[in-house]
């Protein structure tokens, strides 16, 4: 008789993945987006506070941060007031709901962004098992979905796409390849090189022609990595589909929000929503056109 532990473990690590593996996977995936939140409040806070510490080093004056602060420590509070939530109020989703999106200490509401990052991770962890199953190709695909939901939401808060998440991206996608689990590794290299030197000349060109910087260094990080990912190939449909979501968004917020034309939308959650689509449709994509264009 198989005992629960090894029949738990089958279930989760089955490919292609069984109904009953996605949604534990999704339920798994609940956790993984509240661990992903710490990730976006904090790591920016951390680099400022590394960064504070640096500059106060130089000139030779006491270091203002001296307090430890990670991803684990301190314990997670309510940012108005200072009340270290408990284990009860630490539930992804369950917690909110339960709390009604109000701090239980202060009442100050509770940002939507933590249920909906949540939400948004475990849908999209329910989606890569279903597509790719819960072996070493779906697991290395959830992990790149994971990191690029954490620096989506980074760039959204402060429009920086830390290099402490787009450089280890770059390295785990070749390293990933090296054996081709997604595309050849000769593929991996040259999509890493043509994603840095596409937008990077998109950059320097619309600098020089308009004064004004358009992209940011991190979005060229970001492509090298989707690129060493999922290969050259797919780096035209990423920029054309992050481009169009690009578009869409910001014509959107322009007449529905007020947002001012000159006010900069970051363009690292529109790179990454394109790469979740090259990941789990790219290649249909691709065939329909080659078959289209034939």
């Amino acid at each position: 008789m198989t005992n629960f532990p090894d029949s738990f473990l089958s279930l989760l690590m089955a490919a292609p993945a069984t109904l009953s593996a996605t949604v534990i996977w999704a339920f798994i995936g609940l956790f993984i987006g509240s661990l992903l939140n710490v990730v976006i409040h904090r790591l920016p806070l951390m680099m400022q506070r590394e960064s504070d510490n640096y500059i106060a080093q130089a000139s030779n004056a006491p270091p203002p941060h001296t307090s430890r602060y990670n991803l684990f420590v301190p314990r997670s509070a309510c940012p108005h007031c200072g009340h270290t939530l408990s284990a009860m109020e630490n539930i992804p989703l369950v917690s909110f709901l339960w709390l009604r999106g109000r701090c239980r200490h202060c009442k100050t509401p509770i940002s939507a962004r933590y249920p909906l990052v949540e939400l948004f991770t475990a849908a999209c962890t329910a989606l890569v098992v279903w597509q790719l199953g819960s072996e070493i190709t779906g697991i290395a695909a959830l992990l790149m979905v994971w990191m690029l939901i954490a620096m989506s939401g980074i760039d959204i808060n402060t429009q920086t796409l830390p290099d402490d998440l787009t450089l280890p991206l770059v390295w785990l996608g070749l390293l990933v390849n090296l054996y081709g689990l997604f595309v050849p590794l000769s593929d991996a290299v040259i999509g890493a090189a043509a994603g840095y030197l596409l937008l990077w000349s998109v950059y320097w060109g619309f600098l020089l022609a308009t004064g004004k910087e358009g992209i940011g260094y991190g979005d060229f990080k970001l492509l090298a990595a989707l690129g060493a990912w999922l290969g050259w190939m797919m780096l035209p449909l990423i920029i054309l589909l992050a481009s169009a979501i690009g578009a869409i968004t910001g014509l959107a917020l322009i007449f529905w929000r007020g947002h001012q034309r000159d006010h900069p939308i970051p363009f690292g959650p529109f790179l990454a929503l394109a790469g979740l689509v090259a990941l789990l449709a790219g290649k249909s994509i691709l065939q329909l056109y080659m078959g289209a264009a034939v």
